[in-house]
């Protein structure tokens, strides 16, 4: 039996890593894309393709400075996209690898900010969107990263909006009561593994 790939994402500020945690505690083994994405980022290899992209500005005593990077790319599309070819593959390689080693598992999940837009979503077998309303979501941000309503929205429009990402999932959890919530997310995964 093939081990069932389930994305799980939602926008900024969604809950979708509660979500993801939540399913983590109920014993479904979790990929959490955009951490291994951080980690892949400061690999040799990945380093060397981002210093013959961008140059070595973007580096502090030799390492990849996240900070100098999203500088560089912050406001260019087309830079952005060099720094997604870089490294959507390295981490979709890393998943492909995890995956092998779940290959007991009837499913995992892989949590991606970014599902859709960096077309990762097209290996799931099922896709759950994480919702919240908009406010609740800003809020959420400032709280939790200490920035201003504007720095939120400016990440918010950086992502597509939720009725673009409903269009393409099988569920939908809203996240506004997490005991609401997690109750929906049990019963998602209970449908899920039928």
């Amino acid at each position: 039996m093939r081990t069932r790939i389930i994305g799980l994402t939602g926008g900024i500020g969604s809950g979708k890593s509660t979500i993801a945690g939540f399913y983590e505690s109920l014993g479904v083994p979790v990929y959490i894309a955009d951490d291994e994405a951080k980690k892949i980022l400061y690999t040799p290899e990945a380093t060397k393709d981002m210093v013959i992209a961008f140059g070595e500005s973007i580096l502090t005593k030799g390492v990849p400075d996240k900070a100098k990077i999203a500088s560089v790319v912050f406001n260019d599309n087309e830079k952005l996209e060099m720094l997604n070819e870089i490294i959507h593959p390295k981490v979709r390689q890393h998943f492909i690898d995890w995956v092998t080693t779940k290959k007991d598992e009837p499913i995992v999940i892989k949590e991606a900010a970014i599902l859709f837009e960096s077309g990762s979503y097209k290996d799931c077998d099922k896709i759950i969107l994480v919702t919240a309303p908009k406010e609740t979501r800003i809020s959420r941000v400032m709280k939790r990263d200490k920035v201003s309503r504007e720095q939120v929205l400016e990440r918010m429009a950086a992502q597509w909006d939720d009725d673009k990402k409903a269009a393409l999932s099988d569920y939908i959890i809203v996240n506004e009561e997490l005991e609401k919530a997690k109750a929906e997310a049990v019963k998602i995964l209970k449908k899920i593994k039928k």
